[in-house]
């Protein structure tokens, strides 16, 4: 996938929770998740917009690991919506997708760029 196709993926992941955070109940929990959601769901979007703008593989690296503990982060709360009935399983599933998918492929790529940085530090023979 393309840095284009993740930037446009993530911006749309981030207006697909702030509407569903429109729709949680206006409780305690609702608010107290939502603004959680909020700020998780979004950041992930804007911590790969930041990593695309690192200046060097190392600090990527770390700024996928952000995206990925966000993304990761995002799944953990809409599983608290869900299992806590906040809202149906069926208006959460396709954005859990979207939130595992994301998770995956930043999760990899922080990997995958670790270990290009490590053995780019590995002495020529």
């Amino acid at each position: 996938m393309s840095k284009a196709e993740l930037l446009t993926r993530t911006k749309a992941f981030a207006l697909l929770i702030l509407r569903l955070v429109d729709h949680l109940p206006r409780t305690t929990s609702g608010r107290a998740i939502g603004n959680q959601l909020v700020r998780s769901g979004t950041s992930v979007g804007a911590n790969y917009r930041a990593a695309c703008r690192s200046r060097s593989r190392a600090e990527f690296a770390a700024k996928l690991g952000l995206v990925a503990e966000e993304a990761d982060e995002t799944v953990y709360c809409l599983e608290m919506v869900r299992d806590g009935n906040l809202l149906p399983a069926n208006k959460l599933s396709e954005l859990l997708k979207e939130a595992d998918e994301l998770t995956a492929i930043f999760t990899a790529g922080r990997r995958s760029s670790s270990r290009n940085q490590t053995s780019n530090l590995k002495p020529q023979t």
